[in-house]
C-alpha cells in the first residue's frame, strides 16, 4: 500500500484554494481533521501512535462495515493551524509518510467551514 503524496498534497491544495475563494480568513485556525483508514486494527493503531508522538490529537478508531461486508477502522488525526497552503503540505507529507511506514491509507484533510461555523 503507498499513499501518493503528489495527488494528495495537489488535493490539499485544491482545498485550500476552495475554501479562500469561498471566503474563508487565511489568518483564523481551523480544526483540520486528516483521514486515515485501515482493515487492520493493529497497523492503524501504530500509525495513531506515531502521529501523537508528533503532536496530533488522535480521536479514538471507529469500525465500519463496507458494502460488502467487510470491516475497516477509522480515525482522525486532528490539528489546530491556519489555512495556509505550505502548513497543509507539510502535515500532508508528514501524515501520508507514517501512512505509508505503518501500512495504511491517508485519505486527506476535511476541516469545518460555513453553517457550522455560523451557528456559532
Amino acid at each position: 500500500m503507498a499513499n501518493n503524496l503528489n495527488e494528495l498534497i495537489a488535493q490539499s491544495d485544491e482545498t485550500v484554494a476552495a475554501l479562500l475563494q469561498d471566503g474563508a480568513n487565511a489568518m483564523d485556525k481551523f480544526t483540520i481533521e486528516h483521514h486515515l483508514v485501515s482493515t487492520d486494527f493493529t497497523k492503524l493503531e501504530k500509525a495513531a501512535v506515531e502521529l501523537v508522538k508528533a503532536g496530533y490529537h488522535v480521536d479514538d478508531a471507529d469500525e465500519f462495515e463496507t458494502d460488502d461486508g467487510a470491516r475497516i477502522f477509522a480515525f482522525v488525526a486532528v490539528s489546530e493551524v491556519k489555512l495556509d497552503a505550505d502548513i497543509l503540505r507539510m502535515q500532508t507529507q508528514e501524515i501520508t509518510e507514517v501512512a505509508n511506514i505503518t501500512g495504511v491509507d491517508y485519505d486527506g484533510w476535511g476541516t469545518y467551514f460555513g453553517e457550522d461555523d455560523e451557528e456559532e
